[in-house]
């Protein structure tokens, strides 16, 4: 298996993934349904389009179903090591709700955190500039 090299943050800025420009999303002026269930922010389409990881919203999303509602607000840190990810479901008191494994990856950065919110009808999944 041939390993992917990690992206120098050259190449992360002319994508759009680099702290500076995923900052930049604050609020959001749109919601991207990804299930009955499960909205994206434009900040979380962007880094979904940009870091070609819809797949990571789409485990998010599991996640979030079987979390279920009790807790409101989920946060989700995603941590990459050689090619390997580490998803971690927080419900932002250090208490873990979830785990998963992922064998394989070339997301392009070493971590992100990510913030899911209930809002009645539907989780919303969104960049922590974005809360």
């Amino acid at each position: 298996m041939e390993r992917t090299q990690m992206k120098t943050q050259q190449e992360l800025t002319a994508l759009g993934l680099d702290s500076g420009t995923l900052a930049q999303f604050t609020g959001t002026g749109g919601y991207y349904r990804i299930s009955r269930r499960h909205l994206l922010t434009d900040g979380t389409k962007h880094l979904a389009e940009q870091g070609a990881c819809f797949w990571m919203m789409d485990a998010v999303a599991s996640h979030l179903s079987e979390i279920g509602t009790e807790d409101w607000f989920v946060l989700v840190r995603v941590t990459v090591t050689q090619g390997r990810a580490v998803m971690v479901y927080e419900d932002g008191n250090d208490r873990e709700l979830a785990r998963q494994e992922i064998p394989y990856t070339d997301f392009p950065l070493d971590a992100i955190t990510l913030y899911a919110c209930w809002d009645t009808q539907h989780w919303v999944i969104m960049l922590p500039s974005e809360y």
